[in-house]
């Protein structure tokens, strides 16, 4: 049984052929997703997503990225699509300082604002952190978001910031960029952290693992990341989706 913890099913690339992928993933033993939305257009697209779909879940939130559209009040409209049973995280959210905009503290203030509504519903969070590595961490720990629990989503740092994420009981989500030739930081890491911290994930269409890198990638390729997992661990790849797909589970309170 394979759970992907971090899809982006409402994304344009999968508008020629949207269903009849979704219909078929049970066949490739994926049995829950969970569509991650990024901005306030996500948002709607992930709560009719989890509608028509008894194994996709979501997240309501607003990418660092896209923060730089959002008023204040949105907030509230965020709580209420958040209020939906079906809604699992708070997510993506958190720093991206790979652009120069939207600028930095409108990007902290939003991550903020989110953090504070992830608290009052009680909700893990799914942290985006790309080129913010202190930031991050710095936010994450005034704001004491380990109450939250949650992933910090395709992470990318060493594993000594790996060791205090997970010291605060965050798990780490893992998806295709382990399978590339050059994330040797990454495998250590990956060999580092105990199994019962890591989530598997896709983020498709983005960062499809290799031999398929450059694609549009989907669920049904996460065996790849499991593979790959299981080589840097040595152990059975029957045990990295069984203990991960418990992990995402218990994160998501599924």
């Amino acid at each position: 049984m394979i759970f992907d913890s971090h899809a982006h099913y409402d994304d344009e690339a999968f508008d020629k052929d949207r269903e009849e992928l979704l219909q078929g993933l049970r066949d490739n033993d994926v049995e829950f997703v969970v569509n991650i939305s990024a901005s306030i257009d996500t948002c709607n697209k992930t709560l009719g997503l989890i509608k028509d779909y008894d194994f996709i879940y979501g997240t309501i939130g607003v990418h660092p990225s896209e923060t730089g559209e959002l008023v204040n009040g949105d907030e509230l409209r965020l709580k209420e699509w958040a209020s939906n049973d079906k809604i699992v995280a708070i997510g993506e959210i958190g720093l991206d300082y790979y652009y120069p905009e939207p600028a930095r503290e409108c990007q902290k203030n939003w991550f903020r604002k989110q953090i504070d509504l992830a608290k009052e519903l009680k909700l893990p969070v799914v942290i985006h952190s790309r080129d913010a590595a202190a930031d991050t961490l710095d936010i994450i720990k005034e704001e004491n978001v380990a109450q939250c629990g949650g992933v910090i989503h395709c992470f990318s740092y060493e594993k000594e910031m790996a060791k205090q994420y997970i010291d605060m009981g965050f798990y780490l989500g893992i998806g295709g960029v382990v399978t590339f030739k050059n994330a040797r930081k990454l495998k250590e890491t990956v060999e580092f952290v105990p199994l019962d911290r890591i989530v598997l994930e896709t983020d498709c269409p983005y960062l499809a693992p290799e031999p398929f890198r450059g694609k549009r990638n989907d669920s049904s390729l996460i065996k790849y990341v499991a593979q790959q997992i299981a080589q840097i661990k040595d152990i059975p790849v029957s045990e990295v989706y069984r203990i991960t797909y418990e992990n995402a589970k218990k994160m998501y309170n599924i």
